[in-house]
């Protein structure tokens, strides 16, 4: 870049009488604003924002502000001017992927100014595609608690089970001869079958009754039944 001199002060193109971002990114449909700052002596000047292009004549004005109106719009582009801090702001709304692009800030001056110095400043303007949620709004499946209640829940026989089951083999020791008994809890697929042989053995321990509808019962002072012999 090239300085130039005009009177006492030393400019380069661009760089010292205006400042602002260099970049600057919106989503499709959103909104963007592109703030720049000026000079002093740039307060009562007129400010535009226009389209960049590689050479300056061919440069085309989107907005502009006028001597009597700081604020202008026009279509989706406004601008406004605050000379109380020295800035003005650009503001582009329902963007489209068509926006991105190079453009420029720039300021009004003579022409005699603008070819000695021109106070304009390049900022590139990107549209990306826009996030159909936000973290803060969208809702995992593994954070929520699970609650599930059967509709049509059904009986479990004779057990209702309370905890968790056991493991699949219990080793007890029993107390008086130190040897192990194991325990095989029950689960639900094996309730049915206990049932039965709880059944059967409950059958045949019956008590025994004669023909006159009396418990028959062994002789007294014999046993049950007869000893094999040898």
């Amino acid at each position: 870049m090239r300085p130039v001199i005009t009177g006492t002060r030393l400019y380069f193109p661009g760089s010292l009488s205006l400042s602002g971002p260099r970049t600057v990114t919106g989503t499709i449909g959103g909104s963007l604003s592109v703030q720049c700052r000026y000079d002093e002596e740039y307060r009562e000047h007129k400010k535009y924002w226009c389209r960049n292009s590689k050479w300056p004549p061919w440069r085309k004005k989107i907005v502009e502000t006028t001597e009597s109106e700081r604020e202008v719009s026009r279509g989706r582009v406004s601008i406004r001017d605050h000379p109380a801090n020295l800035t003005f702001t650009v503001t582009l709304e329902s963007l489209t992927e068509a926006d991105t692009g190079s453009y420029c800030c720039g300021i009004d001056t003579s022409w005699f100014e603008r070819v000695l110095r021109e106070p304009t400043f390049q900022v590139e303007v990107s549209v990306v595609p826009g996030e159909p949620y936000t973290l803060g709004t969208t809702l995992r499946a593994q954070n929520l608690p699970i609650l599930f209640k059967p509709s049509n829940p059904q009986p479990l026989g004779l057990f209702t089970w309370l905890h968790p089951p056991l493991p699949t083999k219990t080793t007890v020791k029993a107390p008086a001869h130190g040897s192990s008994l194991y325990l095989w809890p029950l689960t639900p697929p094996v309730l049915p079958h206990a049932a039965l042989m709880l059944g059967a053995v409950l059958w045949v321990n019956r008590p025994q009754r004669g023909s006159g509808g009396r418990q028959s019962q062994p002789a007294q002072g014999s046993p049950p039944c007869s000893p094999l012999s040898p």
